[in-house]
């Protein structure tokens, strides 16, 4: 094993003793009033995720985080990292910016939050831009990666406008070994089917097409674990399919897989027109509030996103409709238990 590749082990080791979470969550983000996130909702959220999701990305898209200014970012950190810590979960803080000199100051900025015990390190995207060569990018994030933060490498071209070859991956984990994690969120792929060697960084897949049972190295796949937006609202049904992939229950965890994907498809479908926020965190913020209230959701004003937008009652509507007709809507919701 390289020198690189052993630090990396023993940092990993040493921010997760429990060993890296299989199944990791981009958080929603719960407001009471435009930009004022809500800290009572967002503890009971963590609180109904912490037994199936040790690991969070705070904030993510599905958090809002690219909408989100400096202030507003650095106020939810103040309720979640408190909240995480609690509830032993740990936390990558989001740091979404789209070019270098912005990911270094906002760096800087977080410096205060890094001996918090809820932190785990940081999460980073490639600087943005369509023209970028790969030795661009590297050299964008080497200078990021320099700065020492343990450090999670997140492949969104939905939002760089490019995407990491699996040979740029692979040239930041030989040279930075506080590169600890790499999400992907792309849905080709490309760099955890390479086959290359990314000296023992945890490989966590974030689309959400393509189904659940294929990815998973216990069900034939190339990622360690997951790292997904329906964690928010599904993490007893894709903790339960790990398990059943595990044990070797390849029928029943494709059959909840099946189901998950019909689920998340209509969801995604039913926010897709909305003119406001983005499909991750519309499409989970109307299957969270149903199985956050139950057979009450529907007397509970329905959610609101960070610029003041409430999502529509026919959502709320629709989605304790899909929810029931799968089985998966409680009749006690984790805010009424």
């Amino acid at each position: 094993m390289s020198t690189i590749n052993s630090q990396r082990q023993a940092l990993q080791a040493a921010l997760f003793p429990g060993g890296i979470p299989r199944l990791w969550c981009p958080t929603l983000t719960h407001f009471q009033a435009a930009h004022m996130p809500d800290p009572t909702r967002i503890q009971a959220h963590l609180t109904a995720l912490a037994p199936q999701v040790k690991g969070i990305l705070v904030p993510g898209s599905t958090g809002e985080g690219w909408e989100m200014g400096d202030d507003d970012i650095h106020r939810l950190l103040g309720i979640v990292l408190d909240a995480a810590a609690v509830a032993g979960i740990r936390v990558l803080i989001g740091v979404l910016k789209t070019s270098v000199e912005e990911l270094l100051a906002c760096l800087e900025s977080l410096e205060p939050l890094r001996t918090h015990p809820a932190v785990a390190g940081v999460t980073i995207c490639p600087p943005k831009g369509s023209e970028l060569s790969q030795e661009a990018l590297r050299a964008g994030l080497a200078q990021v990666l320099a700065r020492g933060w343990p450090t999670a490498l997140y492949q969104l071209p939905q939002v760089t406008q490019n995407e990491l070859a699996p040979e740029t991956v692979a040239a930041l984990t030989a040279e930075f070994a506080n590169v600890i994690l790499f999400k992907d969120t792309s849905g080709a792929d490309r760099v955890a089917q390479s086959g290359l060697d990314f000296g023992g960084v945890f490989l966590v897949r974030g689309a959400e097409k393509g189904g659940y049972v294929p990815w998973p190295r216990t069900g034939g796949g190339p990622y360690d674990g997951f790292l997904l937006s329906t964690a928010n609202v599904f993490a007893p049904e894709l903790a339960e399919l790990l398990r059943l992939l595990d044990s070797g229950e390849q029928a029943a965890a494709e059959a909840l897989s099946q189901t998950l994907e019909t689920v998340v498809s209509a969801a995604f479908a039913l926010v897709a027109e909305f003119p406001h926020g983005n499909a991750f965190a519309n499409a989970n913020k109307v299957l969270d509030h149903c199985r956050a209230y139950g057979d009450d959701a529907l007397k509970v004003e329905p959610p609101l996103l960070y610029g003041g937008a409430r999502l529509p009652q026919s959502f709320i509507v629709e989605g304790i409709a899909l929810l029931k007709a799968h089985g998966l809507l409680p009749t006690q919701g984790y805010l009424r238990g």
